[in-house]
This record gives C-alpha cells, structure tokens and sequence, in this order.
C-alpha cells in the first residue's frame, strides 16, 4: 500500500530572490489556489498565499513575481520536522 502525505510543501521562488514555503494540505487545495493564481488575470494584481495552518494568515505577492515552484510531498507530521 503506498504512504499517503500529511501535507505539501510549496517553495514559491520569487523574482527578488527569496523563497517562501507554505504549507497544503492536499494537493488538490495547492492546484486550486494555482489555477487561481495563474488564471486571476492582470500579473500586477495582488493575490493571497495562505500562510500556515490559522485562519486569515496570508502573504500578499504579485503573480509575475513567482518565477519558480518546488512542491513537495511530507509524509512526516509538522512537529517531526
């Protein structure tokens, strides 16, 4: 039986250098916020990444400016990490 993972680990790559990880906890939630995200219309408007596991956290980022993503499947619960 395969392992199934606890959550997925995004690192959105931004254009200024740095790298934000954020946390799903499906794969399907990242692919809807994406889609949101690559389909939101103009790349100048902000838009929310959620942040962490409490409501209403959020980093606000411009569209053009993720140049890159890293997601990753964690099959070990947040406090082993």
């Amino acid at each position: 039986m395969p392992r199934q993972p606890r959550r997925y680990r995004i690192s959105l790559h931004l254009s200024g250098g740095q790298t934000e990880v954020v946390n799903f906890p499906t794969l399907e939630t990242f692919q809807e916020w994406y889609q949101g995200l690559v389909n939101g219309g103009q790349a100048q408007a902000f838009v929310n990444v959620p942040l962490g596991e409490l409501e209403g956290e959020y980093l606000v980022i411009r569209p053009e400016a993720v140049i890159g993503l890293r997601v990753e499947p964690q099959y070990a619960s947040i406090d082993d990490a």
